[in-house]
């Protein structure tokens, strides 16, 4: 059989651009080669719908003792009773849960997208918005999480469920400040750690595993394993409407070559490197932060507590910073709206960046991580 020669092209571009690029999207890191040859596996072939050892196919024992040991490693990583590891995506993780826990028409309070928040956490654009009355909270005026205006908007919308977690938050979450507000109104909370999730894994960030009825992650990000995503959970009461509404709720058959993948990954995270490797991403980042401030950069909040660095663009908008870093130095960051950002969400006034991929690529050479961020800077400050 021939492989398509036009494929191929476009295979060795990408493997060109992600060797020679600075790629510092907060969502993005670089998977293990292992992690891709188990996604390119043979079980890539193999239809599995339901569960392990309750399958609707035959010839499934080798997905069974797979998914089987997949959920095994994550609960361990995470110190979760029971898991899920299904989901496609994090959005259909989070659609999954919705299935479980909610009717169409409840109330669900999330973080607002212009706060740092997910479009699946409620936004208008999303299903999560059109099915839901979503009501939001957001961040003060130095851009930290503002617990006292989630308290409040929890006790004047009554939600049925409360939704933490961000795309563009660098600060820690305080999950059990959320679930005591959560309990205080008689809210399920569904705590969404994708961003997250490598860092928890590795005990530098909090875990909101203890504290949430359900947690939801993503498999990517700074878990670098193969993109998809996974529910957590402790209350056996919740494991039929869990297991339900991800199948036959909200999806067909797993994609048992990404589940093959996550097991990797999983296998990857609890080796005692990864720890390593969690630290220096968040080291880089706040070394990151500091090269800013120094330059005159703000910094949203001043500062991380992740991988995360969220920065203003001053007179330029965040489109233009991004489009300029990557035509003019090869450095691949992402737009990003800032909290009461007058600019819209096409333009921005800010960046986000993102440590892991270039951690995973580089490890921890502050030289390299000073030298990038002063780019920026440059380019900032750049009014030619």
């Amino acid at each position: 059989m021939t492989f398509c020669p036009r494929l191929g092209n476009y295979i060795d571009s990408e493997i060109e651009r992600q060797e020679t690029s600075h790629i510092f999207i907060a969502s993005e890191n670089f998977a293990s080669e292992d992690v891709m040859y188990a996604c390119g596996s043979e079980f890539t072939n193999k239809y599995a719908e339901g569960y392990p050892y309750r399958r609707y196919y035959n010839g499934c024992e080798h997905c069974d003792s797979l998914e089987s040991y997949g959920i095994d490693l994550v609960t361990a990583l995470y110190g979760a009773e029971f898991a899920n590891i299904q989901p496609h995506s994090g959005a259909n993780a989070n659609l999954a849960v919705f299935k479980a826990f909610l009717q169409p028409g409840d109330t669900i309070l999330g973080m607002d997208l212009s706060a740092g928040g997910h479009l699946s956490h409620g936004a208008s654009v999303n299903i999560s918005g059109n099915w839901f009355d979503s009501q939001f909270y957001g961040v003060n005026r130095m851009g930290y999480l503002d617990y006292k205006d989630l308290r409040e908007k929890a006790h004047i919308h009554k939600p049925k469920m409360i939704i933490a977690g961000a795309s563009a938050y660098s600060r820690q979450i305080d999950w059990k400040k959320i679930h005591d507000i959560a309990k205080e109104v008689g809210a399920y909370f569904l705590a969404d750690m994708s961003h997250y999730s490598g860092l928890i894994a590795a005990g530098v960030y909090y875990s909101p595993v203890p504290w949430a009825d359900v947690v939801t992650s993503t498999t990517h990000k700074t878990l670098r394993g193969a993109r998809g995503g996974m529910i957590l959970w402790n209350n056996p009461e919740y494991t039929k409407r869990i297991n339900s509404g991800v199948f036959p709720g909200t999806q067909g058959g797993p994609l048992m070559n990404q589940i093959a993948g996550k097991v990797q990954s999983f296998y990857e995270a609890s080796q005692s490197e990864f720890e390593q490797y969690a630290k220096d991403v968040v080291d880089m980042a706040k070394y990151m932060c500091e090269v800013f401030k120094e330059n005159n950069v703000k910094v949203i909040t001043g500062g991380t507590d992740s991988h995360i660095i969220l920065i203003k663009t001053d007179k330029k908008s965040g489109q233009q910073v991004a489009d300029d870093l990557e035509t003019f130095h090869n450095i691949i960051v992402n737009k990003n709206s800032i909290p009461n950002d007058p600019r819209g969400v096409w333009e921005t006034s800010g960046i986000r960046i993102g440590t892991a991929a270039m951690v995973t690529k580089k490890g921890a050479d502050m030289d390299y991580f000073e030298n990038i961020a002063k780019t920026i800077c440059s380019v900032i400050h750049d009014e030619s």
